[in-house]
């Protein structure tokens, strides 16, 4: 028997669904140990998610409804990048979509992966500093309300659950140890 690390075989691979923002694919693929599954995978483009910074104690959250949570959710601002976009560029396009504004500095905070088991999709995370306004241009879909919090009132909706979304909790709290640290010149 081969080892439980080793790369599993594909055997035949199906589209079944696709849309604009994603596809989905099942797998027929070997084990190591011999046994065949059969493995849905979604596939989605490269996100990127932001936490602007208004000054050093402000953040800006967008509110919106989430279809698929049946509520709407605070998060920061998100989305998917285009084609030949690099995360930077895609950053400051969402924010200028969502939130109205242009980060003068965006840092980096990870890259890391959405779903590790059924879902195909890298999310880049970074604080915006230094922000000027931009033009506004929600797509038909965003629904949005743009509001500021303090980022105290952030750091407390994500400890208690009150923020849901995956790439705002990891962004927050790093924003929070960065701070905590000294690392965070705002």
């Amino acid at each position: 028997m081969d080892s439980p690390l080793d790369p599993w075989r594909t055997r035949t691979t199906r589209e079944v669904y696709r849309n604009p923002w994603l596809r989905l694919e099942e797998h027929v693929v070997d084990l190591p140990n011999g046994a065949e599954t059969l493995y849905g995978v979604i596939r989605a483009s490269e996100c990127v998610g932001m936490l602007p910074f208004v000054d050093r104690d402000t953040v800006l959250l967008v509110g919106q409804y989430r279809y698929i949570k049946q509520r709407a959710t605070w998060e920061i601002p998100t989305g998917g990048m285009h084609p030949g976009e690099s995360p930077t560029e895609a950053a400051q396009r969402e924010m200028a979509e969502e939130v109205g504004v242009h980060a003068g500095r965006l840092i980096h905070l990870t890259r890391y992966s959405t779903s590790k088991s059924v879902m195909d999709e890298d999310a880049n995370l970074f604080l915006a500093l230094d922000l000027s306004p931009a033009e506004a241009r929600s797509d038909d879909t965003e629904l949005l309300v743009r509001r500021e919090f303090s980022f105290a009132d952030a750091l407390s909706m994500t400890l208690s659950g009150e923020i849901i979304d995956g790439m705002s909790i990891i962004t927050i709290l790093w924003a929070d140890r960065l701070r905590r640290l000294g690392q965070l010149e705002l």
